[in-house]
């Protein structure tokens, strides 16, 4: 058992990610929200509701706008939030900075085969501590390696 409260819930929004339907124009990512005293809030992972939804934006709309302070939590998102989007009008970091998240704690920064990421940078920039914990990267590669391989 991961005695490291970011290393486990990480861990768990990787869990989350495996649950995604393939897809050839998505990877497949997972998210979970942590409240300030470690309890699980929300999760979900990429194309749960919907064939465009983004495991964050899931997490996210799994608390049904109950306008939750979150000012104190984390999500865990086994990769960067995206900022660029094609099928929806705002992206995962413009979302985690709207809800006033806190921390986001991510194993890989999205590879650029689709879009030129600055998530991280974005996320800083709004004031959100961004964590990254590389060594679960390589996890993340191989749920998308379908993807990444082409």
């Amino acid at each position: 058992m991961d005695l490291d409260p970011d290393r486990r819930w990480l861990r768990e929004a990787i869990r989350a990610s495996r649950s995604c339907l393939p897809s050839p124009t998505a990877y497949s990512v997972g998210a979970v929200i942590v409240d300030e005293h470690g309890r699980e809030r929300s999760r979900g992972f990429s194309r749960d509701r919907d064939p465009v939804v983004h495991a964050e934006q899931s997490a996210l709309l799994r608390l049904g706008g109950s306008g939750a302070d979150l000012s104190r939590s984390t999500i865990y998102t086994s990769m960067e939030p995206c900022t660029v989007r094609r099928s929806a009008p705002r992206t995962c970091a413009d979302l985690i900075i709207a809800a006033r998240l806190r921390r986001v704690v991510l194993a890989l920064p999205e590879p650029p085969l689709f879009a030129r990421c600055l998530g991280i940078e974005t996320l800083r920039n709004a004031g959100i501590e961004v964590v990254t914990i590389p060594d679960l990267g390589a996890e993340v590669e191989a749920i998308n390696a379908a993807l990444l391989a082409g």
